[in-house]
């Protein structure tokens, strides 16, 4: 159907920006309550989006995808001028902020990937000997049982 001159202005229902994004809306609903995106309310108290906040969206889970904790995105559509959408250079800015955090979690993906081969090489999967949940037993000196779960509780119950 052709757009018409004035649908450009209209502001989009919560469906229309579900559809037209791909994102459920209770997700949206998820993503307003956090700060991610915002709509205006009707007189009937229906929310209604600006048609930016499908580039605003698109943003969000662009950088979802990649790893990126949703307060990190929260901070770094806030430090938008007046919460504008993030442009292509926003994007190219923002991302480049991110670079190093994303190389550092490949880093230790790949090291954790590299102790999961062994440990499965080996077939043991000994809390003695595993690299992945208690390298060099140093758990083993720290006295009997689930050490871990057991320090989880003390931390827990204090």
């Amino acid at each position: 159907m052709p757009q018409l001159d004035g649908d450009k202005y209209r502001k989009l229902t919560v469906g229309e920006l579900s559809s037209r994004s791909g994102v459920a809306s209770s997700a949206l609903h998820f993503y307003e309550r956090n700060g991610l995106i915002h709509s205006e309310r009707t007189d009937g108290n229906q929310r209604r989006y600006c048609r930016d906040t499908l580039r605003r969206v698109a943003f969000i889970r662009v950088s979802q995808r990649v790893g990126i904790p949703l307060k990190d995105i929260r901070s770094a559509l806030e430090s938008l001028p007046e919460g504008r959408t993030p442009t292509k250079k926003d994007w190219a800015r923002l991302s480049q902020r991110w670079r190093d955090e994303l190389d550092a979690r490949i880093r230790q993906l790949e090291h954790l990937r590299g102790d999961l081969d062994g440990c499965i090489g080996c077939g043991c999967l000994s809390l003695n000997s595993c690299a992945l949940q208690n390298p060099a037993d140093v758990l083993g000196s720290k006295g009997a049982g689930p050490i871990r779960w057991l320090a989880k509780g003390a931390a827990a119950a204090e």
